[in-house]
């Protein structure tokens, strides 16, 4: 018999997290702690990242690794670094993002470039720069951090929509490409999330009823409702899964 632990376990699998200091990838990577993985924390802001390290409190199980994800000459280094710290990268997860709420009309090239560059661009190149080593190793996982945006479009998230729509194409040509090398790519696309970087966006009471009203559910989600769709993603659990984007979105792209 198989115990549900043993299928979803992560444990000594090595994580590369971007986007880690702070919000969702902070959640994350106490998650993969708290279950025995080794996580290297990777993030722009060296302090943040250090005080995340700290608090997870976790000696060996976690490293850091300062970078701008979208500087693509620095991700080859960095994952040379992580495997070299670790031995192995069994899954990398592209979690670093941004977002610009302008009109089209008023988007600047700089803006539209931000976004890509960072939502979609680097999610490609550290992806590739994984991937030796992951081939080396006979396999690993890929998670992108995509949205409910890759499936719907919104007002004044044109670039947003734009790059995680980018994800998700992005996360069906890598599957296929790189199925021979038994690694598999999936998407995870959240609904809003409570942050305290959304907070002061729902003091717009128009704005929050509006996207109330498209969520099913009737909630936002919580930095906790993708723990599941995670730790799905990145155990034995999902073996025979790649190519796909697995929505927590409380309903909204089922309209």
């Amino acid at each position: 018999m198989i115990k549900a632990e043993k299928l979803f376990s992560v444990k000594d699998r090595v994580i590369l997290l971007t986007g880690a200091s702070q919000g969702i990838g902070k959640s994350l990577a106490e998650l993969f702690i708290s279950n025995g993985a080794k996580v290297a924390l990777v993030a722009r802001n060296q302090e943040k990242l250090e005080n995340v390290a700290r608090q997870l409190n976790a000696n060996e199980q976690v490293a850091i690794f300062p970078c701008d994800v979208t500087n693509t000459t620095q991700l080859p280094v960095v994952a040379k670094e992580v495997y070299k710290r670790f031995g192995a990268i069994d899954v990398l997860i592209n979690n670093a993002g941004t977002n610009m709420t302008k009109p089209a009309e008023e988007l600047s090239e700089k803006e539209w470039d931000d976004v890509l560059d960072l939502n979609l661009k680097s999610a490609f190149f550290f992806s590739q720069a994984v991937y030796p080593y992951m081939k080396e190793q006979h396999g690993g996982k890929i998670i992108h951090m995509s949205s409910q945006m890759a499936e719907v479009g919104y007002y004044k998230r044109s670039a947003y929509c734009s790059s995680k729509g980018g994800v998700k194409q992005l996360t069906k040509a890598l599957a296929i490409e790189w199925a021979k090398d038994h690694i598999l790519v999936n998407s995870v696309g959240p609904t809003f999330i409570e942050t305290p970087l959304t907070k002061s966006m729902f003091k717009d009471e128009v704005f929050k009823k509006d996207v109330y009203s498209r969520i099913p559910l009737g909630k936002l989600a919580k930095a906790e409702d993708l723990f599941g769709a995670i730790l799905y993603l990145s155990s034995p659990a999902s073996n025979m899964v790649t190519g796909q984007t697995l929505y927590v979105d409380g309903g909204w792209t089922s309209w």
